[in-house]
């Protein structure tokens, strides 16, 4: 099912093959995904045709200065015939949801996302409402402009799975890109149903995970918070605030989805090393004197990742 998904996507998609994993990852971990790249990288495309290849329901909000939090949750409307209060249920209620260029909208709007990236839920005049299962957000943000821009609330990003960061493609890939896009549209398969793709999800929640992975997936998250006692006192000044414990139980979920795409039944220290960055980045807070000595989150995660020792392989095939 994985397959087929893949390779309906990747008739309209070229290229971007790291990113399309994080996205399946994020489909099978229940996770929500925050996608940066410079504007024309496909970042919508590729969420665009991932709800083509599956019966449910997409819905795709261009955030602007303008929204309020009712045009995404929803409001109380009068009904003048009736005499009563009745509800408008806005976007957020559909499987997939795209929030296209998250950070153009003002905070108090970004925050209305916060319950029901959460709870899976939205809460409208004291009555709860759920969305549909499953429910992933997948939202992208451009990096280099500031004008007209909001950063993401700390609360608001600790919510997100992953940050993938989406580069330029290859001029290989881009002759491909520009031949698909003069040439004939590509008509979408629906190939699998939500009813399909739960079921995937519970068969990855069956993939084992060793206590040394997550010792070890919690010690990378607890060298954010205080490098000194993992013997890195170098790194406390870069650091105003480490990543919470959401980054632990992310890169677990999210490891555990990665070895499962890759036809395991276990999780390896590979596939926790290969997230690792993924599922970190957008939750350290960088002090001042990180930005003048020109450090990265990710340079961060690095050094920390080269400093804690990766565990043995907990479970190996007889002919290795």
């Amino acid at each position: 099912m994985m397959e087929r998904i893949l390779y309906e996507v990747k008739r309209v998609v070229v290229g971007q093959d790291r990113f399309l994993e994080r996205v399946m990852i994020a489909l099978l971990a229940q996770g929500h995904l925050l996608v940066e790249g410079v504007p024309g990288l496909a970042k919508t495309l590729t969420v665009r045709t991932l709800a083509a290849t599956l019966r449910g329901t997409f819905r795709r909000i261009q955030f602007t200065p303008d929204l309020v939090p009712a045009d995404l949750v929803g409001t109380r409307i009068w009904n003048q015939k009736t005499g009563e209060f009745s509800t408008s249920l806005g976007p957020v209620f559909a499987n997939l949801l795209l929030a296209d260029e998250i950070n153009r909208a003002p905070a108090k709007v970004q925050s209305a996302l916060l319950e029901v990236m959460q709870e899976k839920q939205v809460t409208i005049a004291g009555e709860s409402h759920k969305v549909p299962s499953p429910f992933v957000v997948m939202a992208t943000q451009n990096p280099i402009e500031t004008e007209g821009t909001y950063p993401l609330p700390e609360a608001q990003v600790d919510r997100f799975m992953m940050k993938v960061l989406v580069d330029y493609p290859s001029d290989e890939e881009e002759f491909v890109i520009v031949q698909r896009v003069i040439g004939p549209p590509t008509d979408m398969v629906p190939v699998a149903t939500t009813g399909q793709l739960a079921e995937l999800q519970q068969e990855c929640r069956k993939v084992y995970v060793d206590p040394s992975l997550i010792q070890y997936a919690v010690k990378l998250v607890g060298a954010t918070r205080r490098p000194a006692d993992h013997g890195m006192p170098e790194l406390t000044k870069y650091l105003s605030f480490g990543a919470s414990p959401r980054a632990s139980i992310s890169l677990i979920e999210a490891s555990r989805a990665l070895a499962f795409m890759r036809g395991r039944g276990y999780v390896l220290p590979e596939d926790l090393t290969d997230l690792a960055a993924d599922t970190m980045r957008h939750r350290l807070v960088l002090s001042y004197e990180a930005l003048a000595d020109g450090l990265t989150a990710d340079a961060l995660i690095a050094k920390v990742m080269a400093r804690i020792a990766v565990p043995d392989k907990p479970m190996q095939h007889a002919a290795d």
